[in-house]
């Protein structure tokens, strides 16, 4: 069997999907993190927020063919509840279902009765990723960005 062959679904033809892994983060994994996170790109603060977050192994890593194509950060100190603070997915990566890996990933490690995450109210894809993950609209908070309110959801794990 060739190669592009071997890649193949062999019930239809179409591209077989590549297995993905979701694991703890570890420090070796901070510069492929920031490789596939444009912010990250833009804003020098974001490579040492990482690198803490993996330090006190708040991380959780989508991984595909060895490569890391995405992250969560999930802490336990929003009012004492977990929160989503950060979900990244390479941009080759989006909307395919890895960012909703993500948050199940932060569910299910999530240590408290209720799990919380953000996003602004400009931004539609993530308020459509947070809706499908079951996450529900607990609240608004004005002036974090001009403009731009945050939108606070919840899920009882």
């Amino acid at each position: 069997m060739t190669k592009p062959e071997a890649d193949k679904n062999p019930t239809d033809g179409t591209a077989a999907a590549k297995p993905l892994r979701v694991r703890e983060a570890v420090t070796t994994d901070v510069q492929a993190m920031l490789a596939c996170d444009a912010y990250a790109r833009s804003n020098t603060g974001r490579a040492s927020l990482v690198a803490a977050a993996v330090g006190q192994r708040q991380c959780t890593v989508a991984v595909e063919d060895g490569r890391v194509v995405g992250y969560v950060v999930l802490t336990h100190d929003f009012f004492g509840n977990g929160f989503v603070s950060l979900v990244v997915v390479s941009p080759a990566h989006q909307r395919k279902g890895v960012a909703l890996r993500l948050l199940a990933a932060a569910e299910a490690a999530c240590r408290t009765p209720k799990l919380f995450t953000s996003t602004n109210s400009s931004n539609l894809a993530s308020q459509r990723l947070i809706s499908k993950a079951g996450f529900l609209r607990s609240g608004l908070i004005e002036n974090l960005d001009a403009h731009d309110p945050e939108l606070v959801y919840f899920k009882f794990v």
